[in-house]
C-alpha cells in the first residue's frame, strides 16, 4: 500500500497539471461576436478594446468588464409636455435611434448612456418645441427631427454615442386646440369645395358662352355661303339669260340679213302696225286718220320705208 501511494501521486500530477494548463488556455482565448466590442481591464484598469474574432488575454490578470453592442439600437422616448413658441401645450412623444461608436467612451464616460441620452432627447425636444409655433410642429416635423438630431449628437459626443435619427410618434394638443383645428380643417374643406363649385359653374358658363359664340359664327358662315351659293346662281342665270337673248338677237340678225328675212320682218311689222292702229282706235271713240292710211298696202309701204332709211343709216 506504501508503494503504490507514490505510484498513484506520480500518474495524478501530470493529469492535474493537464487539466489546469487547458483551462488557463481556455479562459485566455476569447471569441468576440460580430458587431461587439469588449473592454479588458487588467489590475481594474482599462488595458485594450476587443473586436470581433479571436482575442487574447491573460488569465486571472485580465478580465472582460463591459461588452458593447455596435448595433443600431431603438429606444422610446417617454411622453412628455412641452410649450410651443404661442404657448400651447403639446404631449410629444417619439423614438431615438443610436449606436455606439467609442466603447471606451460609452464604458467610461457616462454610468448608463441608454438612460443619458433618452433624457437629452426630452429635454431638447422640449428645447426645440419651444421655438415654433403649434402650426408649424405639423408642417416642419422633418425639420424639428433633424434639428433635435443635431442637438442630441453635440451633447452625446462625450460618451461615444452617435444618434442616427429621431422620429416623433404622436404630437397631441389640448383638446380645446384639437376641436379649433377641426372647426378650422371643416371651415378649409367647405372653402375649397366653394371655390371648386364655383369654377366648375364658370368653367361651365364659359362652355355655354363658346359654345353659343361658336354656333353662331357657324350660323353666319352658313348664311354667308348660302349667299354666296345663291349670288352665284342667280348670276349664273343672268348670264345664261343674256347669253340665250345674244344667241336669239344674232339668230335673227342672220336671218334678217336673207331676202326671205327681210321680207318677214316687213310682214312683222305691218302686222304690229295694223294690231297697233286697231288698239288705238278700241281706246278712243274718234280716230281722225288719213283715208289712205286705213290700208294695209299703204301701211306696208310706210313699214318698208322705215326699213330703208335704217338700212341706209347702216
Amino acid at each position: 500500500m506504501d508503494m503504490l501511494l507514490p505510484i498513484i501521486f506520480n500518474n495524478i500530477v501530470p493529469i492535474v497539471a493537464l487539466i489546469l494548463i487547458i483551462a488557463l488556455l481556455k479562459s485566455g482565448i476569447k471569441f468576440v461576436p460580430q458587431n461587439q466590442s469588449w473592454i479588458v481591464e487588467r489590475f481594474g484598469k482599462y488595458q485594450a478594446t476587443k473586436l470581433a474574432g479571436l482575442n487574447f488575454i491573460i488569465p486571472f490578470i485580465d478580465h472582460v468588464a463591459a461588452v458593447q453592442s455596435l448595433k443600431e439600437q431603438a429606444q422610446d422616448v417617454p411622453s412628455q409636455s412641452a410649450i410651443t413658441r404661442d404657448n400651447i401645450s403639446l404631449v410629444v412623444d417619439g423614438v431615438l435611434y443610436y449606436r455606439v461608436l467609442d466603447s471606451y467612451k460609452a464604458t467610461y464616460g457616462v454610468d448608463d448612456y441608454a438612460f443619458a441620452v433618452t433624457q437629452l432627447a426630452q429635454t431638447t425636444m422640449r428645447s426645440e418645441l419651444g421655438k415654433i409655433e403649434l402650426d408649424k410642429t405639423f408642417e416642419e416635423r422633418d425639420v424639428l427631427n433633424t434639428n433635435i438630431v443635431s442637438s442630441i449628437n453635440q451633447a452625446a459626443e462625450p460618451w461615444g454615442i452617435q444618434v442616427l435619427r429621431y422620429e416623433i410618434k404622436d404630437i397631441v394638443p389640448p383638446q380645446s386646440i384639437m376641436e379649433s383645428m377641426e372647426a378650422q380643417m371643416k371651415a378649409e374643406r367647405v372653402k375649397r369645395a366653394q371655390i371648386l363649385e364655383s369654377e366648375g359653374d364658370r368653367q361651365a358658363a364659359i362652355n355655354v358662352a363658346e359654345g353659343k359664340q361658336r354656333a353662331q359664327v357657324l350660323s353666319a358662315e352658313a348664311d354667308k355661303a348660302e349667299q354666296i351659293l345663291r349670288a352665284e346662281g342667280e348670276a349664273k342665270a343672268i348670264l345664261a339669260v343674256a347669253q340665250a337673248q345674244a344667241e336669239a338677237i344674232r339668230t335673227v340678225g342672220e336671218s334678217a340679213d336673207t331676202e326671205k328675212g327681210q321680207k318677214a320682218i316687213q310682214l312683222d311689222l305691218a302686222t304690229k302696225a295694223i294690231e297697233a292702229k286697231q288698239a288705238i282706235a278700241k281706246e278712243s271713240s274718234i280716230v281722225m286718220l288719213p283715208e289712205s292710211s286705213m290700208d294695209a298696202s299703204s301701211l306696208v309701204a310706210q313699214g318698208m320705208s322705215i326699213i330703208n332709211k335704217l338700212n341706209t343709216k347702216g
